[in-house]
């Protein structure tokens, strides 16, 4: 049984980011132009085996607003809006590929959203031939799209099939119809199997469901049924977000009240319930809200040390490029990290020009290199050999991280991690905590540059 001490939890909660990038976004700044984008995308398609490509499309349309959403999205259904959006989506992809070495390939895609599948069947369809002709895949791709079962049909599915998705993600939070009403997310169980099936009948590879604790009215008795429910419906990986209660940030979420939401107390004891509970069920507990069958790739690629962490959460997919299209997608190769406008309007505007839709973004200097392999090693081996750091970057590794390394005592004596032999290992209570113990090797927090609002991180 994975043995779970809320009192260490509580101790630990604090703000804190969630390490998709380093730097973090907070410290994109708009000096990094379109020009210097294109100027990053010719210099880095230059010269022979150069790394294959990651490819994120961002389809921010959904049918109705879910209260606790902290995506970019826009809820429309005027068709028009949605199909205009498409066709400078196409715009902003014929502007990369020209740029793009035709020897490369993709060996991942993904869409996100918003709700991808809010698009008809046939614009998934005439998107997915426009992607697949002016990028070579590998075979072996790994394509996952994120779906909304409350407004999808066979149709959606067989479109996505037929496009080369093989993965699909799908969003519950939670069963409960209270809590449902709540969130502005109606929907049933039955639904939620259906679409299941659906996946299954089409030869899917992989199946994730989202559950999210942390919900207006949730108690760890109440949630406890919607995991037996997930357990049951079998999906191959279940992520179990922590609701990200930032009405300074997301204003819809205003909606709902704080005293709705579980006391802290209560809150632990949900997540405690639910990570036991999914790992006597037999599913691996890769780190911080990911779990996955011992067989699924990402649970071969924890014990291999292949994991790798970038916008979209884990993958097993390291060393790509990634290119993302779409507003507010964030782009992430060589020493820089690029994000698209925003506001739709801009982004069409940009584009109408010929330019990339470019508003800001980062370059990364040796330092920010040095300390982002260092975290995401940490966030995805879950151990840190200092040796191999040293060798790798020409530092003394108890010098440079003095300060972090100074801050582990605590760390150390509630059994969250170890240091032997030059060696930091994480153990199963540390990945919960985590994102607690990366934070000690972030530059911008040593020398107290971020000055960020973070979610908490449990």
């Amino acid at each position: 049984m994975f043995n779970i001490d809320i009192d260490l939890i509580k101790k630990y909660d604090r703000p804190g980011p969630r390490y998709t990038s380093y730097p973090t976004a907070p410290h994109f700044n708009e000096s990094f132009t379109h020009e210097n984008y294109l100027d990053e995308i010719i210099k880095t398609n230059q010269g022979k085996d150069l790394p294959d490509l990651s490819l994120y499309f961002h389809l921010p349309f959904c049918d109705t607003l879910c209260y606790f959403c902290g995506c970019n999205m826009i809820v429309t259904r005027n068709r028009d809006r949605i199909k205009r959006y498409i066709d400078y989506l196409k715009r902003e992809i014929d502007l990369i590929t020209s740029h793009i070495s035709h020897d490369r390939r993709a060996t991942q895609l993904h869409w996100g959203g918003g709700t991808p599948t809010h698009l008809s069947p046939e614009e998934i369809a005439d998107l997915s031939s426009y992607i697949h002709d002016r990028f070579d895949f590998k075979a072996d791709v790994e394509a996952g799209c994120e779906i909304d079962p409350r407004e999808l049909t066979k149709e959606h599915l067989a479109a996505l099939r037929n496009g080369g998705f093989n993965r699909i993600s799908m969003g519950v939070q939670d069963f409960n119809e209270k809590v449902q009403k709540a969130v502005n997310r109606i929907q049933p169980e039955a639904l939620t199997r259906r679409v299941v099936d659906w996946v299954r009948e089409f030869g899917f590879d992989s199946i994730n469901l989202d559950i999210m604790y942390g919900l207006p009215f949730q108690s760890a008795e109440t949630f406890e049924k919607t995991v037996d429910t997930i357990i049951d419906v079998d999906p191959d990986r279940i992520a179990l977000f922590n609701f990200a209660y930032v009405p300074w940030m997301k204003k819809h979420q205003k909606v709902i009240r704080p005293e709705d939401l579980p006391v802290p107390e209560e809150k632990l004891n949900i997540l405690k319930m639910s990570t036991q509970k999914l790992t006597q069920a037999g599913y691996v507990f890769i780190g911080m809200d990911h779990f996955a069958k011992p067989d699924d790739e990402l649970t071969l690629a924890l014990k291999a040390k292949k994991l790798y962490r970038n916008f979209q959460g884990y993958s097993t997919h390291a060393g790509t490029d990634l290119y993302a299209m779409g507003i507010t997608s964030i782009g992430q190769f060589g020493r820089i990290y690029a994000q698209n406008i925003k506001k739709e309007r801009q982004y069409h505007v940009s584009l109408d020009k010929g330019i990339l839709p470019t508003a800001k973004g980062c370059y990364l200097d040796d330092d920010d290199l040095l300390r982002r392999h260092v975290i995401m090693k940490l966030m995805c081996d879950f151990e840190l050999d200092f040796a191999s750091i040293e060798n790798e970057f020409n530092i003394d590794f108890e010098t440079y991280f003095e300060w972090g390394l100074n801050n582990f005592d605590e760390m150390m004596a509630d059994n969250l991690m170890s240091i032997e032999n030059r060696t930091l290992k994480i153990t199963k209570m540390g990945r919960l905590l985590i994102r607690n113990i990366a934070m000690n090797f972030d530059g911008y927090i040593e020398r107290k540059e971020d000055h960020a609002r973070y979610s908490r991180t449990v």
